[in-house]
């Protein structure tokens, strides 16, 4: 009866009489946040970038829980903010393309699918459960937005014998005690009402709330039907089991709730739209769309109806603009490789359905990303900050595929009409795609509407063995041994203590030289991989978690620390550590053992000093280098990645294009002048909020702790908060080892900077005795290309062979600048100069081996006369030689059919060279080289008027007479 009359109230209150039709989206997402914050006590989180943060399994965020991840598994930073999350709600901007959600093919053909879309999510960990969650859901839905509830069917999971799975009926009665008829409450299996993250981890029954369109109906047969009238609007996941390797499933120590709703799909139903195209979230992209194509306004059409193709076209472009605007504005480019390669699919995906459905000028994909930002701005801010760089991003992709996409589209056009009908070759679309960069997808497209079909089971042959090929490439390192989301909280529930790493920081200068004190630790708990132990025998791969370690963990883009331990007074028995990692607080030594190992063992920490200390230079100098790069380049520059190991550091940053010679060689001074004014490096550890008011500060898109580290070079952290300094200095937030001195680098060089994508470059540098020698190596190779310059500008070559090996010293001189570590702007300034000097030289050449084909062509014509079959031998050991002399006897001789030989008698190898009238049906060069060239055991090739090919022969009278008897009979046909 009480919850019957608080239904009742509910209904009274002054939110139930409003209807929400027509909600604006912005409203309606503001709505949902509103109603979380205001009403439930939910805390208000940033959406997370579309780039995964630390989870190599996911090319692009693809759900709302991913950023909660660690807080799912477990693995949090106890010390971070987001620890402390119990209620929080957020709209987290999500991209399917790619990987195991993957709705790129699908977009278009329906009003529903998308390759970006917001996710507005709810989250309770360990807070609240299955009842607080329906209540919630259930209220927001029909009192606040004004969804009648005879339009909504709720399910649950109905249970799975196999898995020994239960029904929820937990959740059956809650929603039954909402109110909701028994006929729209409705169970489903393990495929629909059970979500789990992985192969293994956190999982648990989901209830699904479903919308119909239609109304005034029962239309419980439509719920996961998969139709259009019925929808899923939102899913409401229970997390509280764990699936094990051996996939049983065992009760989580704490329960979670994961809910998960599709803004653009609620925007439909609450404006009253089967397609989300048809909503605001769209309709402005596709009128803009309109007014720069040729094309009809857009008419909702799909399927086989008239026009259908025209309508698909413009769901395409102004879905994959959103995308594009989207990812870019987050540091994902057009690239070649992971979500880079998925994201220039989507680019030009977009950029064909503009160009040659829509009939779209130039530029006008790019020129939507102001509309993009007008739609989505007031949620994401960065999209409209990042406009122009989107657009410039966007505009100069597609200008590099327009013309690989025409070359395409008649090379399609050519093979279609050669096939007569038939399947579409697989190697055709295998060399559209990897030769243009045609995404095979796209190759699909376009042969749909020519109403063909690629010969898929050859192409899928062909994508496997590319794929094959990849795989070899790189050799798996074996799997991190990181306690699961159990293993982690029994390690709570016994009261372990988290690892105090603290240690890591404990070292100091003592007459110029780093001293790294000793370390002891005790035993705490041990991992084998799938469960705690109490003891680990030799040979076996374990995590050990000890109460303190020197030790620093893997983090931040710097590289673990190597070294070993040792168990008590057996120094002689070295348990090598291989990895160190970091798991909810607690640090991870992966060790495999050479003897027994138990809790409460007392170990000795031996650090290799060496590496440490290498990876301390190079993640100071990292620091450095982003100063430096930002006093050159302006404030604009941001951090997109780095990675820091011993022997080298590796920066990317966000930067319009790549650096000039000169812009490399003021980056360097900055560089050299901090490291030479051997200036102190300050840390402290200062609570976030005071952190986030330091002038200047850099950041990476990463979860800090809190407290959280402060760097500072040359001025001390103090200074910083206190406001007191105008200094220009490094600042970063930043957990790694550092130099107590910037002097000990000595030195950096860059020695490689290189546009990963258009936006984006990547920095490799060197440090100490490395940049010494990159130095040394510099000076020695301007050496060189200097004497090459003064000796080439001194004379030109008076012959082909002294022309020759000039260009053979040239090209591999260049091969030796291309590949040894060198400063960066002179590697440029040498590469230059030497295709300069390769220019001068290859125009030597031809002028030489002109003359040489005149003399020799004069030659035989003097001898042989004009004939109208001329196959004779020369002497030279070049077979443009040869060809060009082919080409002058043809030249004076039009009417002759002309062959020569050239013999190598040191090698045995034969040159050949043919050219026939170009009226000559009856023998085509290709086939009169080919012929004489495999009998002589080699290969040619060519067209009907010219060809070329090489073979082997002790003597080649016989085979002159051959390749003449052989044109003879050919003529006489």
């Amino acid at each position: 009866m009480m919850r019957l009359l608080l239904r009742r109230l509910r209904r009274l209150s002054p939110a139930s009489g409003r209807s929400f039709s027509g909600l604006p989206a912005a409203q309606v997402r503001r709505t949902f946040l509103d109603f979380f914050r205001d009403q439930h006590q939910h805390l208000l989180v940033p959406s997370a970038p579309v780039r995964p943060r630390g989870d190599p399994s996911l090319l692009f965020v693809n759900a709302g829980m991913n950023q909660f991840k660690p807080v799912l598994l477990g693995t949090v930073d106890p010390r971070s903010q987001m620890a402390l999350w119990r209620r929080v709600a957020n709209s987290q901007r999500c991209v399917r393309a790619g990987g195991k959600h993957n709705d790129l093919e699908d977009v278009g053909r329906d009003g529903t699918h998308h390759t970006f879309f917001e996710m507005l999510g709810s989250w309770s960990f360990g807070d609240y459960f299955k009842e607080e969650a329906c209540r919630m859901a259930w209220s927001l839905l029909t009192e606040y937005y004004g969804i009648p509830a005879d339009r909504l069917y709720v399910s649950y999971f109905g249970g799975d014998a196999g898995s020994g799975l239960s029904a929820d009926r937990e959740t059956r009665d809650i929603w039954l005690d909402l109110g909701v008829p028994v006929s729209r409450v409705l169970p489903f299996g393990l495929k629909d009402n059970f979500w789990e993250m992985g192969d293994t981890g956190p999982c648990g029954p989901c209830t699904e709330i479903h919308y119909d369109h239609v109304g005034g109906r029962h239309a419980a047969a439509l719920v996961n039907a998969g139709g259009s009238e019925l929808v899923e609007i939102w899913n409401l996941v229970f997390i509280q089991y764990n699936r094990e390797a051996d996939q049983s499933l065992r009760l989580l120590p704490q329960f979670s709730v994961d809910t998960g709703m599709g803004l653009e799909r609620l925007v439909g139903v609450l404006q009253g739209k089967r397609s989300n195209y048809d909503t605001d979230l769209f309709t402005p992209l596709l009128d803009a769309i309109h007014q720069r194509s040729k094309a009809a306004p857009y008419g909702g059409r799909m399927g086989a109806a008239p026009d259908a193709q025209v309508d698909r076209a413009y769901r395409v472009v102004a879905d994959h603009v959103r995308t594009l605007a989207v990812c870019i504005a987050d540091g994902v480019h057009p690239g070649m490789s992971g979500a880079e390669l998925v994201l220039r699919r989507i680019l030009r995906r977009a950029v064909r359905f503009c160009a040659e459905v829509l009939q779209a000028p130039p530029g006008s994909l790019a020129s939507l990303v102001p509309t993009v930002a007008q739609t989505l701005g007031d949620s994401f801010p960065e999209l409209s900050r990042e406009a122009d760089r989107i657009a410039n991003i966007i505009d100069e992709n597609e200008g590099h595929f327009l013309s690989s996409l025409q070359r395409g589209s008649r090379l399609i056009q050519r093979t279609c009409l050669r096939t007569d009908g038939g399947p579409f070759p697989a190697a055709a679309a295998w060399s559209l795609h990897r030769d243009l960069g045609f995404p095979l997808d796209l190759v699909d497209l376009m042969l749909e509407e020519r109403g063909v079909q690629v010969d898929r089971q050859e192409l899928d042959r062909l994508v496997s063995h590319d794929q094959k090929m990849r795989a070899e490439q790189h050799v798996d390192a074996q799997p991190r041994l990181l306690p699961d989301v159990l293993s982690l909280a029994a390690l709570r529930h016994a009261g372990v203590p988290h690892t105090d790493d603290g240690p890591k920081y404990h070292y100091h200068l003592e007459n110029g030289r780093y001293v790294f004190p000793a370390c002891r630790a005790t035993v705490l708990a041990l991992y084998d991989g799938r469960a705690l132990v109490p003891e680990v025998g030799p040979g076996q791969r374990c995590g050990v978690i000890l109460d303190q370690t020197c030790f620093y963990s893997e983090q931040g883009g710097q590289s673990h620390d190597r070294g070993y331990l040792t168990r008590g007074g057996l120094r002689e028995v070295l348990f090598s550590v291989e990895a160190v990692n970091r798991a909810g607080g607690y640090v991870v030594h992966q060790v495999t053992v050479p003897d027994h190992l138990r809790t409460g063992d007392l170990v000795e920490l031996h650090l290799d000093q060496a590496h440490r200390l290498s990876c301390m230079v190079k993640h100071t100098a990292t620091h450095i280098l982003n100063f430096a790069l930002r006093s050159v380049l302006g404030r604009s520059v941001q951090q997109r990645g780095s990675r820091i190991s011993a022997d080298r550091l590796r920066f990317d940053f966000s930067v319009k294009g790549s650096l000039s010679s000169a812009q490399l060689q003021q980056v360097d001074r900055c560089v050299r002048d901090v490291v030479s004014a051997n200036q102190d490096v300050h840390t402290l550890e200062v609570p976030l909020r005071l952190a986030g008011a330091i002038r200047g500060l850099r950041t990476a898109d990463e979860v800090y702790p809190d407290p959280v580290r402060i760097v500072s070079l040359g001025v001390p952290v103090s200074e910083l908060l206190d406001g007191g300094t105008d200094r220009g200095t490094s600042v970063e937030l930043c957990c790694g080892t550092h130099l107590l001195q910037t002097g000990s680098i000595q030195d950096l060089v860059i020695v490689s900077e290189k546009q990963l994508v258009k936006g984006i470059s990547r920095i490799v540098a060197v440090t100490g005795q490395d940049a010494v020698q990159a130095r040394d190596m510099g000076r020695a190779l301007s050496q060189e290309v200097d004497s090459l310059s003064a000796r080439l500008s001194g004379s030109a070559p008076s012959s082909l062979g002294s022309a020759l090996q000039f260009s053979k010293e040239a090209s591999v001189l260049s091969d030796v600048v291309d590949n040894t570590p060198v400063p960066q702007w002179q590697r440029r300034e040498l590469q230059v100069r030497l295709r300069a000097a390769l220019r001068s030289i290859g125009a030597a050449i031809r002028k030489l081996e002109a003359q040489q084909a005149a003399e020799s062509a004069a030659a035989l014509l003097r001898r042989r006369g004009q004939t109208e079959l001329l196959v004779d031998a020369v002497e030279t050991d070049s077979p443009s030689v040869l060809m060009k002399t082919v080409n002058q006897l043809s030249a004076a001789a039009p009417l002759s059919h002309v062959m020569l030989l050239a013999h190598q008698r040191h090698s045995g190898k034969v040159f050949c060279a043919c050219q026939v009238p170009k009226d000559s049906p009856a023998l085509a060069a290709s086939d009169w080289a080919v012929a004489l060239c495999c009998r002589l055991g080699g290969s040619a090739g060519g067209s009907a008027l010219v060809a070329k090919g090489t073979g082997s022969s002790g003597d080649i009278t016989e085979a002159l007479r051959w390749a003449e008897d052989f044109a003879r009979k050919k003529a006489g046909q």
